[in-house]
């Protein structure tokens, strides 16, 4: 019996080192894609022809659309922030504290992450979607037979749409969380509009909010990418779309994660 559970061991093993093998080479494989289709982008965005009304349609769809979603995230993320704040400035007698320290902790990093996570969540997954639905249709091989370059037409208009939005949507998500962070401290303090703003910006700097602002840029290149990457490349039916839309929302959320992460280092060395 001991001779037959260490030769079932022995196979587990060497079944679970191909397997192993396998997914790394898969993982490295799909870097390499990936890495390919940036470049292809990178090299066909700048050439004519440009798709002007498709971009305009665009900015409505992944811009306009989304303005609500950002506005409520960016308030509530304001709202919770004072709330619980507030209770531990209280504790160490520095309620005055509280202004700059919600004005610079949303303008900094708080509405700038959640912007970039909440929009990845509805704009990647949409297109993802969109682009996984035409590319299982073969709507996109179509295309290509009719002399249209997808990569002109469907990908470099959502990836340059998310780049410019992601920006005004943090500004929109800023603006109301800072207001919305106002209201609730005027739950348990009144303060007026004018003094809260006095206090929150007299610490707060030029070099605190163009930086983060423009980072989501990034995000949004970075939301964009991978979306359309995994819309151009589902197979499979309609099972095939709705893994495009799940890995898009997936992987864009890991992916601005780790690059919040490094851009924060980024900026700390270059705006000290």
């Amino acid at each position: 019996m001991a001779h037959t559970i260490g030769a079932n061991l022995v196979g587990a093993r060497r079944v679970a080192r191909p397997l192993f093998a396998a997914s790394l080479i898969s993982l490295v494989e799909w870097f390499g894609e990936l890495g390919l289709f940036c470049l292809q982008l990178f090299r066909g965005i700048f050439v004519p022809p440009f798709e002007g009304a498709e971009f305009a349609r665009q900015f409505d769809e992944l811009g306009a659309k989304s303005l609500p979603i950002a506005a409520l995230a960016g308030a509530a993320t304001g709202v919770v922030l004072a709330l619980e704040t507030q209770q531990t400035l209280v504790r160490f007698g520095a309620r005055t504290l509280l202004p700059a320290l919600l004005i610079v902790s949303i303008i900094k990093e708080s509405g700038p992450i959640i912007t970039g996570l909440v929009v990845s969540g509805r704009a990647a997954a949409g297109i993802g979607a969109e682009l996984g639905a035409m590319k299982v249709t073969e709507q996109i091989d179509a295309m290509e037979a009719s002399a249209v370059d997808p990569l002109h037409f469907l990908v470099a208009t959502r990836v340059l749409a998310c780049i410019v939005m992601l920006p005004l949507l943090t500004l929109v998500a800023d603006f109301c969380g800072i207001a919305a962070g106002w209201l609730a401290c005027n739950l348990t303090h009144s303060i007026s509009l004018q003094l809260f703003l006095e206090d929150g910006m007299k610490y707060a700097h030029f070099t605190d909010f163009l930086p983060p602002t423009l980072k989501t840029a990034a995000f949004g290149a970075i939301m964009g990418v991978v979306a359309c990457f995994q819309g151009m490349r589902a197979w499979g039916g309609t099972d095939g779309v709705e893994r495009a839309a799940t890995s898009s929302v997936v992987l864009s959320s890991l992916f601005i994660i780790v690059a919040d992460v490094l851009l924060v280092r980024f900026i700390q060395v270059v705006f000290p």
